[in-house]
């Protein structure tokens, strides 16, 4: 039987079912805080205050090093190990099937993984319940009491819950519905709101041919919701007693009622809030992620920081609160209106961070810059608020509708606030309008919204008393104090309208040498027109204006270009093109500018300091800049910022030197930076574009709604590289297809040759390969006059996609003029590209000398050229080959060299592909554990990145370790999935592969007949 691990109950361990003494009660805690987290690192500190929580006694560091001794040398016979990790704390070395509360969830994830569409597969799934909640002695840690304790305990609790719920669904599809009556009838008293216990419960009594109770017990159920919670049951709840009241006879069957599939209609369909997770990777059934440490659903806290300086509005804030109290007759939606200025974006925000704790699945916010040039469209809204979900970026819908579905599927089943700020009108928020019934939504505009159907919040202007306190709080008491008379004109003039006030008081506290006076005065002056013009954003203008006036001429310059950019923030690079000065001598102006708090600081990144204009502010700006500046000066900055831009995208691509495809910008770049400056902004080229990724899109967008279609172009194309790394392929494909299209339309066929060169790779990467070899035909049907380093990468693209189709005579072709053209141009990448794809080639054909021989000519003249995505490429190939020969050590040593330099490069899909064949020889090796890992891990990225080839790569992997592990049925529907995808990609070559696997499968699970179709299939692949 050999040494169990016992925390489902009291704490123990037994030996050949013999209990193992582990010492007194606190050594059992240290065990138990180290069991929970088997196989991971427990810092010390955690330890402790797993251990004492908040009482810990004097010497208890030092006691803790003596319980860890002594549990040591008890365990030590059993192989089980507690190593001290580098840096402090400690890791229990264990296999998790020997622990109790390991091996339940892995029983439990077993049975809610299992397909449920037969009556044997239930019962399976029962036995892995049953197995499951068997292995519960009583409370988990019984008798322990910290508080780190008691949270695991309230955790493991409802995990226990979900399984119990889940074997009743098992039991219910097999009509065992007579023998569960009562233990479901407790089990509803104990949860009296929980509406799938109370399902359950319905389902068996009408089953039982109780109808009548039932009923009673629904209306019961009814009744306490709405007393409780103020809520009626959900739809599934209200569908089952529907059906109940018609009779339907579905409700008698042995399966769930009307179930199609696994289960369609009855207490199974109840909305769960925490979906499956498996050990590969984890997704529900929208394709939400969920943490791969948890389990849990990913919880988003999009809204701004909270104001510091909020003053007032106390009424306002009571009856927001109020008017969102959910009331179970769907989810309110407040609209918060009122003039420009009038400080309603922070009072959303306020009452955001005030209600947060009542939405624990988190807060979604949007700027949608309704009252600017460029209006957020509920398409990108929808993307964004998708992936702050957790939805992968490659299950993202493309199509509207499709977001709408998936955004209101998800948000039904969670309790989330959703603050849409700077709204146009009702069509702008119509579709990011939460439906769960738990969910609650603030619009802020400066439109009634007539035809929305909302609770309505009006903003007015502040009243004297809180202006002056708003004035107060920023200068401080002793300041207004000492001029009340001024304070209060001040207020007065600015007619109460916070912003106004914000701007005269930053004018001030920018100036403590200024009297309050001085912008009495000032504002005095202004008074005819605060009179005339009061209401929206013209209330604003005479501040600003008074503001604008008392700056030197070359702020005011200044202000004017910064309303020419596209984006909401900037970094000080891009108004050192506007202004046509270096980046220290904008700072200064931005420096300038902040000081009177026209510009706002935005935040502080790894690449430096990020700026924002207020919307206000920039419409401002716009009126000046087309008063005070020639249209020809404005074309000139912009594209001057359209050349920085370009070039800083095309000296960040080149710095990464991860491009092959021989595709320069350089030369369209109008203006740069200089050389200082771009090496101090690119001393991280990754972490820059991570920063300035949304901003470089809207030049591109701006510059081609400007019919400047060849340098937007050349910056779509400059993207591709920073696009691939870090795995931005919805904005890759968005961008570059709206640049192909205007390039087309102009007849730039220059343009579109080299935007269908990237077009190829996103399409091959996405697995889309008819697409791919479209896309690379008209490259080089369109490349008049291109040089050969664009030939050859363009050539490269096309032979990889004909290897993955497995057409292997065109892709030698290819991959041989590819590295010809290469040589002939100097382009070291594309060499080692093209020549390794012929050595891949030679590999799959079963020549792996040959294939060695090119791998380590890559890998060498990678290393001379430093070209490090290539000799990351080489070493992965070098692994495959020793792979293929058997020699296990070889590839996992070639195969971690990749994966650290991929790692160290920050291309996450690159070092995935290491990843993932490491993680398959490991298991080859006999090392199970880290190479499930890795592998899980790959498929959890893989999936991510809507990567079908590497997720079939994992699937067939993982059948492989599972055929290793002696698992026949979870190989073969791993296999199966595998044999899916490659079919679905139509990469024939490795189809074969995963056919053998699955064929090994088959044999091994007794299905002979189904293992010769696998490999005669597998044989005319082989042959065709």
């Amino acid at each position: 039987m050999g040494t169990c691990f016992g925390i489902l109950g009291s704490i123990e361990v037994r030996r050949d079912g013999t209990p193992v003494d582990i010492g007194h009660a606190m050594q059992q805690r240290v065990l138990a805080a180290l069991l929970v987290d088997a196989d991971r690192a427990v810092s010390l500190d955690a330890l402790v205050d797993r251990v004492w929580g908040d009482v810990e006694p004097a010497h208890g560091r030092r006691n803790l090093y003596g319980y860890v001794s002594r549990l040591r040398t008890v365990l030590a016979e059993d192989g089980t190990t507690i190593a001290r990790e580098r840096g402090g704390g400690y890791r229990l070395t264990v296999d998790l099937s020997l622990v109790d509360a390991h091996r339940f969830r892995e029983l439990a994830d077993r049975a809610r993984r299992a397909a449920a569409d037969e009556q044997a597969e239930a019962l399976g799934r029962e036995a892995l319940g049953r197995e499951a909640l068997g292995l519960w002695r009583g409370s988990a840690f019984a008798g322990v009491d910290t508080p780190w304790f008691n949270a695991q305990r309230q955790l493991l609790d409802s995990e226990r819950l979900a399984a119990q719920l889940e074997l009743v669904d098992v039991r219910l599809r097999l009509a065992h519905h007579d023998r569960m009556v009562s233990e479901l009838t407790a089990r509803a008293e104990a949860h009296p709101l929980d509406e799938r216990v109370i399902g359950q419960l319905v389902l068996a009594l009408c089953r039982c041919g109780r109808q009548a109770e039932a009923l009673e017990e629904y209306e019961r159920a009814r009744r306490r919701l709405a007393d409780e919670l103020g809520v009626d049951p959900g739809v599934a709840l209200q569908r089952l007693y529907a059906r109940i009241l018609a009779g339907d006879p579905d409700l008698f069957g042995a399966r769930d009622p009307g179930a199609t599939g696994a289960a369609a209609h009855g207490p199974a369909q109840l909305a769960r809030l925490d979906a499956p997770y498996a050990d590969e990777g984890a997704e529900d059934d929208s394709g939400a992620a969920v943490n791969p440490m948890t389990g849990r659903q990913l919880v988003p806290r999009l809204l701004p920081a909270d104001l510091t300086l909020f003053v007032g509005r106390d009424a306002e804030l009571d009856e927001a609160c109020r008017l969102l109290a959910a009331d179970g007759r769907g989810s309110p939606t407040l609209l918060v209106t009122g003039p420009a200025g009038v400080g309603k974006t922070a009072f959303a925000v306020h009452v955001g961070h005030r209600l947060a704790a009542r939405f624990p699945d988190g807060q979604l916010h949007a700027d949608l810059r309704g009252f600017g040039d460029e209006p957020a469209d509920p398409y990108t809204v929808l993307g964004a608020f998708l992936r702050a979900l957790g939805v992968r970026g490659g299950t993202v819908p493309a199509e509207l509708t499709g977001r709408v579905h998936l955004y209101r599927s998800l948000l039904a089943q969670r309790q989330v606030l959703v603050v849409l700020d700077n709204a146009a009108g009702a069509e702008q928020v119509r579709d990011l309008l939460p439906s769960g019934v738990r969910c609650a939504a603030v619009v802020t505009s400066r439109t009634t919204m007539a035809e929305l159907g909302c609770r309505r919040l009006p903003l007015d202007v502040l009243d004297p008393a809180t202006g002056l306190a708003l004035l107060r709080e920023m200068l401080g008491p002793d300041r207004t104090d000492a001029e009340p008379d001024s304070a209060r004109s001040i207020v007065e003039t600015c007619g109460g309208l916070p912003l106004a006030v914000w701007v005269a008081g930053a004018r001030l506290a920018a100036r403590p040498h200024w009297p309050l006076a001085h912008v009495a005065r000032a504002l005095a002056d202004e008074e005819r027109k605060l009179d005339e013009l009061a209401v929206g954003n013209i209330a604003v203008r005479a501040s600003l204006e008074l503001t604008y006036q008392g700056m030197a001429a070359p702020a005011r310059h200044a202000l004017r270009m910064l309303a020419l950019l596209p984006g909401p923030d900037f970094a000080a690079w891009t108004p050192a093109a506007l202004l046509d000065v270096d980046v220290p001598a904008a700072e200064a102006v931005l420096d300038d500018l902040v000081e009177v708090h026209l510009v706002q600081i935005g935040s502080v990144t790894a690449t430096g300091i990020r700026y924002q204009l207020h919307d206000l502010v920039r419409l401002f700006g716009r009126e000046r800049v087309d008063r005070a500046v020639h249209r020809h000066d404005r074309t000139a900055a912009l594209s001057r910022l359209l050349g920085a831009s370009l070039h800083l995208a095309d000296l960040a691509a080149h710095t990464l030197s991860v491009d092959f495809q021989g595709i320069s910008q350089s030369e369209l770049a109008s203006w740069r930076v200089s050389s200082a400056d771009a090496g101090h902004l690119l001393a991280d080229p990754l972490a820059w574009f991570t920063d300035e990724r949304q901003f470089l899109i809207d030049v591109a967008e701006q510059a081609l709604e400007w019919t400047q279609a060849a340098p937007a172009a050349a910056l779509a194309t400059a993207l591709t590289t920073l696009f691939q790394v870090g795995g931005h392929f919805d904005d890759w494909e968005r961008l570059q297809n709206r640049a192909l299209k205007a390039a087309l339309s102009s007849g730039d066929r220059h343009s579109a040759a080299k935007l269908h060169r990237c077009l190829g790779e996103l399409t091959t990467i996405l697995d889309r390969y008819p697409e791919a070899l479209n896309h690379f035909d008209q490259a080089l049907l369109l490349a008049d006059g291109q040089g050969p380093a664009y030939l050859a990468g363009a050539t490269a693209g096309l032979a990889y996609v004909h290897r993955l189709l497995g057409q292997y005579s065109s892709a030698v072709v290819h991959f041989e003029e590819a590295a010809e053209l290469a040589r002939q141009a100097g382009n070291v990448n594309c060499l080692v590209y093209a020549t390794n794809g012929l050595g891949v080639i030679d590999l799959e054909q079963g020549h792996v000398e040959a294939a060695v021989e090119r791998f380590t000519e890559c890998l060498r003249v990678s290393r001379v050229a430093g070209y490090r995505p290539g000799e990351a490429q080489a070493l992965r190939c070098l692994g495959q080959s020793h792979r293929a020969l058997g020699a296990h050590p070889a590839a996992a040593d070639a195969y971690r060299q990749a994966l650290a330099i991929s790692a160290d490069l920050g291309d996450r899909l690159t070092a995935t592909h290491a990843a993932c064949w490491l993680g398959d020889v490991l298991v080859r090796q006999g090392e199970h554990r880290e190479g499930r890992r890795l592998l899980a891990q790959s498929l959890w990225t893989y999936r991510e990145f809507g990567n079908l080839w590497g997720e079939a790569a994992t699937l067939y992997a993982l059948a492989e370790a599972r055929l290793a592990a002696g698992r026949p049925a979870l190989a073969l529907r791993r296999a199966e999935a595998a044999v899916r995808l490659w079919r679905q990609v139509g990469s024939h070559t490795w189809l074969a592969v995963a056919l053998d696997t699955l064929a090994a499968a088959h044999t091994r699970a007794g299905d002979d007949a189904a293992a010769t179709r696998a490999r005669d299939e597998a044989e005319k692949l082989r042959k065709a």
